[in-house]
């Protein structure tokens, strides 16, 4: 007897959530990849894995490139990359659902895991009701940036070219992805406060998370918000304020980066690239000419990422900061870890050590193959990989000479980074039923 071939339908059924969202961010990156690839969306001839790369780091929102948007990509090539950014930063699952509800159809069970997944969601509750504050808040933002901007740069470009390089960057910074159309990215702009202030601000509204700014909209009072909005809130300013001032001590006298600036435009300088490591790329000043101490630093920020259920990746804040108070209630004897008066739970915990064990794991792969493949400085290499990993987009000027096989892994990286990490922690988390329980055992640690 002939066995009957399964549709297409019953083949996605048995796909888990992470798998069907892998598999809609790889079919995302490959039509980006042909759309950028076509003659109508260059200015000269490039290949196809050139136009993959871009799109891979458009729809990761990264921000790393192996040839300059601006001059290489015409107008309809930077629509396709100002799209995948779209897309890609707020979940191709949010759009779909988003049709969906257009359409006036119901959003059934599995549309709704999903979008869980998507965003990161604890639960399936109240998750349609996100992704329509979503698309409302990030609209607004991102409108509203356009015409900030827009009355910086029309005067200077023309109507069409300023409210075009408006909405581009702006939805490039609210998404994270660090893109910008012009070759020296913002280095133009390393004194203009307006761009500063407000590439910045977009960049920490899209980075805190999609939850915790929905949260912040029906909560009147701090104390009133979610445990991890309070965390994603704490953690960011600390983060955020001590990037700021290593990155002011350490480039202070470097002629590369701050020193030839004005004290105050040296602390503008010090305030953007504190914030953008650990989620977007944008750069005012030359990465490649930044001391060593300040590049570990850079590493760590883009290493820990954004928010959970955010444009950006990483590990996250949130884990990191539980993590790090995992250790401390170690330390001090405590049989549970304990954050404005509630406690985390143990599996909370190990999912946190499986997302940071996973992404060093893979990080650790990445950087041996690219030392393989590429003659560049180990810092450059290390840099570089976490940039890619943390879907971040800074370099230190090693794209440009990537090979073919490190175009080929940093495309990896940027991959795992905004899908692997997420998917694969959830998956852990999931608890299988009938699990036989064993008797303890001790063994000997540190």
């Amino acid at each position: 007897m002939f066995k009957k071939r399964k549709t297409k339908q019953q083949l996605l059924g048995e796909l888990h959530p992470p798998q069907i969202l892998a598999l809609g961010f790889i079919a995302l990156i490959f039509i980006g990849g042909f759309l950028l690839w076509l003659p109508i969306s260059t200015t000269k001839n490039i290949s196809f894995l050139d136009a993959l790369f871009t799109s891979t780091s458009a729809t990761t929102v990264t921000g790393l490139n192996v040839v300059d948007p601006g001059s290489t990509y015409t107008l309809f090539g930077q629509i396709i990359i100002m799209c995948l950014i779209q897309v890609g930063g707020l979940g191709f699952m949010s759009f779909a659902v988003l049709v969906i509800m257009l359409l006036g159809k119901k959003i059934g069970l599995k549309q709704r895991m999903l979008i869980q997944e998507a965003l990161n969601q604890p639960s399936v509750g109240g998750v349609v009701r996100l992704v329509r504050v979503l698309f409302i808040f990030s609209l607004t933002i991102e409108l509203s940036a356009t015409i900030l901007l827009s009355l910086e740069w029309v005067p200077k470009m023309g109507w069409f070219k300023g409210l075009f390089y408006s909405l581009f960057h702006s939805v490039s910074a609210f998404n994270n992805a660090g893109f910008a159309l012009w070759k020296d990215n913002l280095s133009g702009f390393v004194g203009d406060p307006v761009v500063n202030i407000v590439i910045s601000l977009l960049i920490i509204t899209g980075g805190l998370g999609f939850t915790v700014l929905s949260d912040i909209w029906y909560s009147k009072e701090f104390r009133q918000l979610s445990l991890h909005s309070k965390l994603m809130i704490v953690g960011t300013v600390i983060i955020n304020a001590a990037a700021i001032l290593f990155f002011f001590v350490l480039e202070y006298r470097n002629p590369g980066t701050l020193g030839k600036l004005s004290f105050g435009t040296k602390w503008l300088a010090s305030y953007f690239q504190g914030i953008v490591p650990r989620t977007a790329g944008f750069n005012t000043i030359d990465f490649s000419q930044i001391h060593d101490g300040t590049a570990i630093i850079t590493i760590m920020l883009m290493f820990i990422g954004a928010g959970s259920g955010s444009t950006g990746s990483g590990i996250k804040v949130t884990t990191f900061i539980i993590i790090i108070l995992a250790v401390f209630s170690f330390i001090r004897g405590k049989d549970q870890t304990i954050v404005f008066k509630r406690s985390i739970r143990p599996s909370t915990i190990m999912r946190s050590l499986a997302v940071v064990i996973i992404s060093l794991t893979a990080l650790f792969v990445a950087v041996l193959l690219l030392t393989i493949t590429e003659h560049a400085p180990f810092i450059k290499i290390l840099f570089e990989a976490v940039s890619a990993f943390g879907t971040v987009g800074l370099t230190m000027g090693l794209t440009d000479h990537l090979s073919t096989a490190g175009r080929i892994i940093i495309m990896f990286m940027m991959f795992f980074g905004r899908v692997g990490p997420l998917t694969l922690a959830f998956s852990l988390s999931v608890p299988k039923k009938g699990n036989i329980r064993f008797p303890n055992g001790d063994v000997f640690t540190g």
